[in-house]
Parts: C-alpha cells; sequence; structure tokens
C-alpha cells in the first residue's frame, strides 16, 4: 500500500481533543492509499458532528473528499455564532431541539428537563441504542464519549467539555443559543413526559395528608403519572433556574469549576 502524507490544522474548540503537540499547530500525517477526509480527521480523534468547514489547498471540500498526497488540510469547528451548517455535518435538527443524552450525563438532563427541553435519558441505554435513538428521531446526543460521535448514523452530535453538571448546563444553553427557549416546569423530571395541569380531586387519594391541606395546584405526567406541585422542592427549582438565567452568558473558561 502506497503511504502519503498531508499537513493537517486544527483550529478553535476542534484542538480539545488534540495532544498538545498538534494542537493550534500545522503538523504532518501519513495515511496509506486515499482515505476520505471524513476518516482522517476522525482518525485524528475529533468527531464529523464537531466539524463545520474543511479546506483543503484553500478549497471548500466536504466529509467525502479523498485526501492526496501534500494536501494542506484546514478543519474549523462549527463556531457559538454561526448559524450555517457544515455539509455532512449541521449543528442543528429542523423544528425544535430535542436531545438523547448518554448514561454519565444524568444529572445535566434532568437540568435540561426541568428548563423545559425535551432530553431523552435512561441509565441503561447502551451506545448502539443511544446511536439509533439520535438518528432515528433527529436529536442530538450529547455525551463525553468521543467514539460515540463518531458512529455514521449520528448527524447531531456534541462532546461535552464540561465535568461538572451546572457547567455542563451553561455550555449546551451557550453551544446551541437556548436561554430565550427555557419553558420551566414543562417536563416530567422523572420521564421527560409533558406536564399538564390535573384537578386535585382527581389524584386527591394519591396526596400525602400535609399536601392535601396545603397545597391546590397540581401537575401530572401524561407519560407517567407523576404529580408535581409547588412545594419546597419547586422554590428550590425555581431559584436555581433564576440564577442560571443571571448568570449567563458570563462563565469561566475552566469549564470543570464546580
Amino acid at each position: 500500500m502506497v503511504m502519503n502524507q498531508a499537513l493537517f490544522h486544527f483550529y478553535e474548540a476542534l484542538n480539545d481533543f488534540l495532544p498538545k503537540t498538534r494542537s493550534d499547530t500545522t503538523f504532518d500525517y501519513t495515511f496509506e492509499g486515499n482515505p476520505s477526509v471524513k476518516h482522517l480527521i476522525e482518525a485524528l480523534g475529533i468527531p464529523h458532528t464537531e466539524v463545520h468547514r474543511i479546506l483543503v489547498n484553500g478549497n471548500p471540500v466536504d466529509f467525502t473528499y479523498l485526501v492526496q498526497n501534500g494536501d494542506q488540510v484546514g478543519v474549523y469547528p462549527i463556531s457559538l455564532n454561526s448559524n450555517t451548517q457544515a455539509p455532512d455535518a449541521p449543528e442543528l435538527p429542523k423544528g425544535e431541539v430535542g436531545f438523547v443524552v448518554d448514561n454519565h450525563l444524568g444529572k445535566l438532563a434532568t437540568y435540561l428537563r426541568m428548563l423545559g427541553f425535551d432530553a431523552i435519558y435512561q441509565n441503561d441505554f447502551q451506545d448502539e441504542q443511544l446511536a439509533q435513538i439520535a438518528s432515528q428521531e433527529n436529536r442530538i446526543l450529547l455525551t463525553r464519549d468521543r467514539r460515540l460521535l463518531m458512529r455514521s448514523v449520528v448527524n447531531y452530535g456534541y462532546w461535552v467539555r464540561a465535568t461538572v453538571p451546572r457547567r455542563q448546563l451553561y455550555e449546551i444553553l451557550k453551544r446551541y443559543h437556548l436561554i430565550a427557549n427555557i419553558r420551566p416546569f414543562q417536563r416530567c423530571l422523572r420521564c421527560n413526559g409533558q406536564l399538564e395541569p390535573v384537578n386535585k380531586s382527581l389524584v386527591l387519594e394519591r396526596l400525602q395528608p400535609l399536601t392535601k391541606k396545603y397545597y391546590d395546584e397540581f401537575r401530572i405526567c401524561q407519560s407517567c403519572g407523576q404529580i408535581y406541585w409547588k412545594g419546597s422542592h419547586f422554590q428550590r427549582m425555581q431559584k436555581f433556574i433564576e440564577q442560571i438565567i443571571q448568570e449567563y452568558p458570563p462563565f469561566s473558561d475552566d469549564l470543570t469549576m464546580p
């Protein structure tokens, strides 16, 4: 097999995936034959869902371009301020934004639901299931597993940089420009179902004595039947949401901070 070599340079946020020796610099990469540029980008550790634009010898190409010996390849991330889309890795599906969240981001899924966003999550999903849900339901896959985002069926996805759930939430709100779309207390924190008002008389037998006595307004999940009311838990969540809105968008670039 013929060995070829190309020059690669990855820009901005794509350097999060690279070792320091290859970060924010032009480097040689040796490969066999003429593979697609998508194959080489992912071989270097960058999921295709993170890529917005590829230039080869100064000319724009898509993921199917077959890399030639001596090519100079520049790879650019999806910009937080860009509404344009990469040919094979669009940032957002059409219509209402929906997420599928991997097993290690359960708190993030709860926060997204609290703010009213459609976020599918189960702690026993396998990688194949996550990828299929993302593909079949046109959802954005949120994960800290970059290899999961490299599955060919995944069209929309994001590698969450932060390790602390609150910072992860800020990151997703900023990434997808969602601050104006917050509609709190519209979804079940347990199962992601839609909440609807319910007459107290219809759920009276399921309420604890003090809840019966002090509360009159209730919502019920249309999927699992969980009942919600404005108790102390509601007040804590409301305060949390107010803080999120007040603190957005400024926050430290160090996403591992508490």
